[in-house]
C-alpha cells in the first residue's frame, strides 16, 4: 500500500492550564505538544517545519527528531478506547499523520521523498508524560506504551516543501530487519536481551540519543 501524508500539524510552545488548579493535570505548563493542522505547502527545514517548535529541547527536537510521524490507522482504535470520537489528527503531537504505514512496516534508515524534501527514519518515539497531560488522562502514556502505537521520528536529509495529500516515496531501505516495533522492543529489553540491544546500537541510521542510551 502506498504511504500518503494525510495531514500536517505544527505548534509552537505555549502555556496551557489554569493557575491555582487543584488537579496537577490542570495546572499551567509550557509545551509544544498542541498541534494544529496546516493547509497548503509547508517548508521543512533541518530542525523542524515552519511554525513548529519544542518547549524542552533537552529531550525533544534536534536534527534526529525534526519530525514526528504517526500512523493514521491508530486513530479509529484510540477514538474508541478513549471514548473521544472527535480525537483529531495531531492528538499525539505528531507533525505527519501517515496512511499506509505503522510501526511494523517502517524501518530504521528508511529514506522517503515527500514533496521536494527527503527524510530518513531515525528512531522510534518514546511516549512521555506529556501525552497524559495533554488529554488529562493519568494513565494514557502507559496505555500508549503498552499498545506499541508510539510513532517514529524523521531526520531531514534535504529541505523542501511538503503538502498534505502527497505520497511518501520510499527511496532506500537499507535495514529491512529493523522495524520500528523491533527497535522499540530492543531498547525496552536491553537488560534481559543485551545481544539484541548491541545489534541495534550498530545500526548506522539510529539516532545519537538512542545509541548513547544503548551504550550504557
Amino acid at each position: 500500500m502506498l504511504a500518503r501524508l494525510v495531514s500536517i500539524q505544527v505548534g509552537l510552545p505555549a502555556v496551557h492550564g489554569e493557575p491555582g488548579a487543584d488537579d496537577p493535570l490542570d495546572q499551567p505548563w509550557r509545551t509544544g505538544f498542541f498541534k494544529a493542522p496546516v493547509a497548503g505547502p509547508v517548508w521543512l527545514g533541518r530542525l523542524n517545519l515552519v511554525g513548529d517548535g519544542q518547549a524542552n529541547r533537552r529531550v525533544h527536537g534536534g536534527p534526529d527528531k525534526a519530525v514526528l510521524a504517526y500512523a493514521a490507522s491508530h486513530y479509529p482504535m484510540s477514538r474508541t478506547e478513549l471514548n473521544l470520537p472527535d480525537l483529531p489528527y495531531g492528538a499525539f503531537a505528531e507533525n505527519f499523520t501517515v496512511d499506509g504505514q505503522d510501526e511494523e512496516a517502517v524501518c530504521l534508515g528508511d529514506v522517503y521523498a515527500i514533496g521536494t524534501a527527503r527524510v530518513q527514519v531515525s528512531q522510534p518515539r518514546q511516549p512521555c508524560v506529556n501525552i497524559s497531560h495533554r488529554w488529562k488522562l493519568p494513565d494514557l502514556t502507559q496505555r500508549v506504551e503498552a499498545t506499541g502505537r508510539h510513532g517514529w521520528y524523521l531526520r531531514v536529509l534535504a529541505e523542501g516543501e511538503v503538502v498534505a495529500g502527497e505520497p511518501l516515496v520510499l527511496l532506500e531501505r537499507p535495514f529491512t530487519e529493523w522495524t520500528i516495533a523491533r527497535a522499540t522492543r530492543a531498547l525496552r529489553q536491553r537488560t534481559s536481551h543485551p545481544a539484541e540491544a548491541a545489534a541495534l546500537a550498530q545500526v548506522p541510521a539510529l539516532s545519537e540519543a538512542w545509541r548513547t542510551t544503548l551504550s550504557r
